[in-house]
């Protein structure tokens, strides 16, 4: 079998993924990713724009050292009254402390006559003596050619000029950008099939925008096309719509096509742990739906599906979820077959002799479905699914018994006239046959619930102390019945370790819901401690 050519992997997360909105990279940001960048294999990494703001600044003043990787500054070319000699960006730029610099131009004529008013001539003369003063002070050239695609279909013969005076100047990548992300496929590869008979596609790369859903899409069709860089952001971050998600093209690159992206099998399955890592530094929930690396990206659900997959991965598995770092998930729930419970139970190691507790599961099945038809969701609370099967089980003990609680809003005013909200909480809870009591303020009712609920158990249970909710999230089931709907409450509480785990409760009465959830939360944290 022939080996295929090395495809070169370019991230421009550090720039592109910081003009998304919301998000703001520090310093330290931006070398926690660096590094983070560098360990999956990634060849190069778009550290900024040096000169344009103070972060960019500081951060080419501290780059942190690299084995593999290479960094690269990013800016534009002279201005069209300077020489390339005097533009004091342009070198600013090709001064900064890295090796390879790209630069950006114009290759749609559209963008002459409206925002630069500039002749043809004079761009193309502002591509090739700013190309030529990055190689005269040694450095390597990399030119990006600002929407390429929507040029090439505006005037062919102008975009195919640009490209050719970049290449035919020095520069050892020219990267064809789909800048409005409104290309699709079928169009880039065609196009690249024309621009590749003046330039080899060893010196071509691809930089795609995601405005219509293709980014990933365009970037494979550019490399079956022939280029070989592919630029790109972690969980495809950008402005907009976001840049081609490179979490997506490396997999697809190495797993599915065969290229030599420079990327070893163990850099690999650190795939899914550089996507939450990026999401937990924006304090961001990372997509749980997404490709490869989201948490439901390898969850079965459907009784069929799961019972085919406990046979053979292979039937509703496109790889093994462990070559990118992720993990089959079974899903339980009002569709699961006695299969999912079972599957789902050797997960966590409760059952591997299903036939000693044949019955209890029968009855767990049923179980299963009875509540979620009430209202429960199993598939989104794991803990409240393990509580429940270790009950039916009987393999749980009862840590703690509530025996009654009463939570009082307050609402006032002050002298001011301004508004004061704040609410009382008072519990009792049995522990080993003793009654403990204990109450709280806080900000609500469900905060005031909860701070009584811990204040009592911490006394018998000090590992409490250490536990916070993390997300409280309220769905409204049946609100056809207004005021007297059924409510669902879901929350994620979280240790000292950081490790997760998400409970349910439903009820009539919203309080009620969330101490359920709240109930479920301390029984799993005091049944793993």
């Amino acid at each position: 079998m022939t080996k295929k050519p090395r495809v070169y992997l370019y991230d421009s997360t550090l720039r592109d993924g910081a003009q998304t909105s919301t998000v703001n990279f520090s310093v330290q940001n931006k070398i926690q990713i660096s590094k983070m960048l560098e360990n999956i294999g990634i060849d190069f990494i778009e550290g900024g724009w040096p000169g344009a703001n103070p972060i960019d600044d500081e951060f080419f003043n501290n780059l942190p050292t690299l084995k593999k990787s290479s960094f690269v500054a990013f800016g534009m070319t002279r201005r069209s009254n300077t020489s390339a000699g005097n533009d004091n960006a342009l070198n600013s730029l090709i001064n900064s402390p890295v090796q390879s610099i790209c630069i950006v131009g114009k290759s749609w004529d559209f963008h002459l006559t409206h925002a630069l008013h500039i002749s043809e001539q004079e761009n193309l003369a502002m591509i090739e003596e700013s190309i030529k003063q990055i190689i005269k002070k040694k450095k390597i050239a990399m030119f990006d050619a600002e929407h390429f695609f929507d040029g090439f279909k505006s005037n062919r013969n102008f975009a195919l000029k640009v490209v050719k005076t970049a290449y035919n100047a020095g520069a050892r990548w020219i990267i064809l950008c789909d800048t409005n992300g409104g290309t699709i496929p079928s169009e880039i590869k065609s196009i690249i099939s024309e621009v590749i008979k003046y330039i080899p596609g060893e010196n071509l790369g691809i930089h795609c925008h995601n405005d219509t859903e293709n980014a990933v899409a365009n970037s494979i069709s550019a490399v079956e096309a022939g280029v070989r860089q592919v630029q790109g952001t972690i969980n495809g971050l950008g402005e907009r719509c976001g840049n081609a998600n490179l979490i997506s093209i490396i997999p697809t690159l190495a797993l599915k096509m065969g290229y030599d992206i420079g990327i070893s099998d163990t850099q690999l399955a650190n795939l899914t742990k550089v996507s939450h890592f990026l999401d937990d530094i924006l304090n961001k929930e990372s997509n749980k739906f997404a490709p490869y690396v989201g948490k439901y990206a390898f969850a079965h659900k459907g009784g069929l599906h799961v019972s085919a997959v406990a046979k053979n991965s292979q039937s509703y598995e496109h790889i093994k979820p462990e070559k990118v770092g992720n993990k089959r998930m079974i899903m339980v729930s009002n569709q699961a077959g006695k299969s999912n419970i079972i599957n789902r139970l050797k997960e966590i190691n409760l059952v591997n002799n299903q036939e000693i507790y044949g019955d209890k599961i029968s009855e767990l099945v049923n179980l299963v479905k009875e509540q979620e038809a009430k209202g429960y969701a199993y598939d989104s609370a794991d803990a409240s699914f393990e509580i429940l099967a270790k009950k039916t089980l009987s393999i749980v003990p009862n840590f703690f018994e509530l025996v009654s609680f009463s939570v009082v809003d307050n609402r006032s005013y002050d002298k001011k006239g301004l508004v004061i909200t704040f609410a009382k909480a008072s519990i009792e809870i049995k522990v080993n046959n003793k009654i403990l009591k204990a109450e709280a303020e806080g900000n609500g009712p469900v905060n005031a619930l909860d701070i009584a609920l811990r204040k009592a158990l911490s006394r018998k249970y000090p590992i409490l102390k250490n536990i916070k909710l993390c997300d409280y999230k309220v769905r409204i089931l049946t609100p056809s019945d207004g005021t007297q709907a059924i409510t669902r409450v879901q929350i994620e509480s979280s240790n000292d370790k950081n490790e997760r785990w998400t409970t349910i409760g439903v009820s009539q009465n919203i309080v009620d819901a969330s101490f359920r959830a709240l109930h479920d939360s301390m029984t799993y944290c005091l049944m793993h401690q």
